[in-house]
């Protein structure tokens, strides 16, 4: 471990301590900061377990600023069960850090211990998952690396097929090794066979995947009463539920539209308010599961229920973009309507709301 400031040690134990903790894939840069915001220890350590533990037990009691990353899951944990006050802080809102002209470890483990000892919110916190869910998130995540490999696989050979002047017929991703097979000549075959071989061994990988999530969406009761949504299945059920984790997070059901960056994003200036795209933040993967059932709720095969009738009436209205601005509405709605049935234990109606305007 590595130190600076050696001479303002004597006085790291007065007083309460905020500590800016910038972290790196092989060494973290902290500073520690008084009451006061001045600055009474400098130094770095190194990102692994042993060097954190014993360098938090060092430090004593205090508040660890730290930016969301990559190592900011499992280091926020550690230092949550050696009894300090961790805070997660969103560098994305941070302008004081992702838009400033000197930028470098020291520098940016200094702005956050000041800005957490001023005043956390400034630092936009986040909450990190428990050890347990972020697990069952990465086999999501690995099936959905999976799912991306094979899509581009199959266009691969696809377009290798259509450069010889032939072209493969429809088929679904998960028979396209052996019906491609039977499509091609033996000559075109055999350079392709490897690429065919892939997409049928991946198909399989992503099959015991989806074994894997209908035995650990067990594990969760709230995904079979989110599952029950029609256009929403087990994946985006358990996803939905890992990533959420605690639905008392929110103090209403359309603040989670707003979490998953399906909100507007805005810029008022007076009388001036322009139309603005969504703002995409929050997680992305969930987020793109949403607007995929809201593409199929909103498509030829989805279930006559009062969100596909909501949705319709508003792609009929407007011009070409109607589609769009309905599919993402959707999307947004489908989040609240998940959140409201995970926290009110009510049974879904499908054509709720127009049983009650018929009955009225």
């Amino acid at each position: 471990m590595k130190k600076h400031n050696t001479e303002r040690r004597e006085q790291k134990g007065k007083g309460r301590k905020t500590i800016g903790l910038d972290l790196g894939d092989r060494t973290s840069r902290y500073c520690v900061v008084d009451e006061q915001g001045e600055v009474i220890l400098e130094g770095s350590v190194a990102t692994t377990e042993s060097a954190l533990r014993s360098w938090v037990e060092e430090m004593g009691p205090c508040v660890v600023a730290m930016e969301v990353g990559t190592h900011s899951p499992w280091v926020s944990r550690l230092l949550k069960e050696s009894g300090q006050q961790v805070i997660v802080a969103n560098a994305r809102r941070v302008r004081l850090i992702i838009e400033s002209s000197r930028k470098n470890d020291r520098l940016d483990a200094r702005t956050l211990a000041r800005l957490a000892r001023m005043d956390a919110a400034l630092l936009a916190p986040i909450r990190h998952r428990s050890a347990q869910a972020q697990q069952h998130l990465i086999m999501i995540r690995a099936r959905a690396a999976l799912v991306e490999t094979r899509t581009k696989l199959v266009n691969t050979v696809r377009g290798m097929v259509k450069a010889t002047g032939k072209r493969l017929r429809k088929c679904s991703a998960r028979s396209m090794g052996p019906a491609a097979a039977r499509q091609i000549d033996d000559a075109l075959a055999q350079v392709i066979k490897p690429l065919l071989a892939s997409i049928e061994s991946i198909s399989g990988q992503i099959q015991q995947y989806d074994r894997q999530i209908v035995e650990v969406a067990k594990q969760y009761p709230e995904v079979a009463r989110l599952d029950q949504v029609w256009g929403v299945g087990t994946l985006i059920a358990l996803t939905y539920v890992l990533t959420i984790e605690d639905p008392g997070r929110f103090e209403r059901s359309r603040d989670v539209g707003c979490y998953l960056g399906l909100r507007p994003r805005q810029r008022q200036s007076g009388a001036r308010s322009p139309e603005l795209g969504i703002s995409k933040e929050g997680d992305r993967y969930l987020r793109t599961l949403l607007v995929q059932a809201a593409h199929y709720i909103l498509g030829p095969f989805g279930p006559d229920t009062d969100l596909r009738r909501w949705g319709l009436r508003l792609a009929g209205h407007g011009g070409k973009n109607a589609k769009k601005r309905a599919v993402v509405a959707v999307a947004r709605k489908l989040a609240i309507l998940l959140h409201r049935l995970w926290v009110s234990g009510e049974r879904y109606q499908p054509l709720r709301d127009a049983e009650i305007a018929t009955a009225a």
